[in-house]
């Protein structure tokens, strides 16, 4: 049988964690938040738990920037979902924060057992971290996942995005391509980082379940697709209709779409690297699709042709 990993509290004998969540759950109603109200955090003695450190926090803080990003080689991660994925992973987290260990006790659990390091935060210590208006309260610090070369190996369906700026465009294409079984998503050169704050908590943890490629040149992924047998189909307005082109079959064939800038779309220059444009169809009044809910719609209809 399994061995069912085990935390010490304060006292010397050792608890289940199951029980442990129960009993701290408990103990959280009748002595917890009445000392978190009297102090404005919790009660460092009874949970067993060290406080997140100045130090760490203003280590934390600083990968809201790209340049801390950069120099440290982490990123980090907010919410529970994310959090969840991050933590599926091995080796990937070397820290989690939470404000309530007993609400996340599912998460405690996890990184306790592949020895991650767990804090707790103060309200405070949460609105230095987060930017949402209305935080879950729990954080992960990452090693970043993104890779710089492209895939080896044979892919079906890949996205293309050309210089995409906007982080919550970037962290949805990124979730609709890991929704619809995406191979993988390229980020070419001039855009935004896919380790922004904006963009992990937009991939829902997404971000963990697929390659993430960044920095390579657009001409240079368009070369890329070819090498392996990949139709390239730029998604932009002018070009044949999408139900057109899902009828002739062409969508069954290995597929990269291309995805251009919110702003200015495609350039003429890299329209013209594609096979073919296509066009998102649509028969309302509104002036047109944003990028992610185009993205969800042309990989929605690649993959269903490809699994029919």
């Amino acid at each position: 049988s399994t061995a069912r990993c085990s935390l010490s509290l304060p006292s010397p004998t050792l608890t289940p964690l199951t029980a442990w969540s129960r009993s701290l759950r408990l103990a959280s109603r009748r002595t917890l938040l009445p000392e978190m109200a009297m102090t404005g955090g919790p009660n460092d003695d009874y949970l067993g738990w060290d406080r997140i450190s100045k130090g760490s926090l203003r280590s934390a803080r600083r990968l809201s920037s790209r340049r801390g990003r950069d120099e440290s080689g982490l990123f980090l991660v907010e919410g529970a979902q994310a959090v969840r994925e991050a933590l599926a992973w091995p080796g990937k987290v070397n820290l989690l924060a939470t404000s309530d260990p007993a609400r996340d006790a599912e998460h405690v659990e996890v990184a306790t057992c592949r020895g991650v390091r767990v804090v707790v935060l103060t309200d405070e210590d949460v609105n230095a971290l987060s930017d949402t208006v209305t935080s879950q309260g729990i954080f992960a610090v990452c090693r970043q996942v993104t890779r710089r070369e492209l895939p080896d190996e044979a892919v079906r369906l890949a996205v293309i995005c050309a210089q995409v700026r906007d982080p919550g465009n970037a962290g949805t294409v990124i979730r609709c391509a890991d929704a619809f079984g995406a191979d993988c998503v390229i980020l070419t050169r001039g855009s935004v980082d896919p380790h922004n704050p904006k963009t992990v908590r937009s991939s829902v943890g997404s971000i963990f379940h697929l390659p993430v490629v960044v920095g390579v040149e657009l001409a240079d992924a368009v070369e890329w697709a070819h090498q392996h047998q990949m139709s390239v189909l730029a998604a932009d307005g002018g070009g044949h209709s999408l139900d057109v082109v899902a009828r002739s079959g062409c969508l069954k064939r290995p597929i990269a779409w291309l995805m251009g800038n919110e702003a200015w779309g495609l350039p003429e220059a890299d329209r013209a690297l594609a096979d073919e444009i296509v066009g998102v169809p649509m028969w309302g009044a509104a002036e047109s699709l944003n990028l992610s809910t185009a993205a969800a719609v042309v990989l929605y209809a690649t993959a269903s042709e490809q699994r029919a």
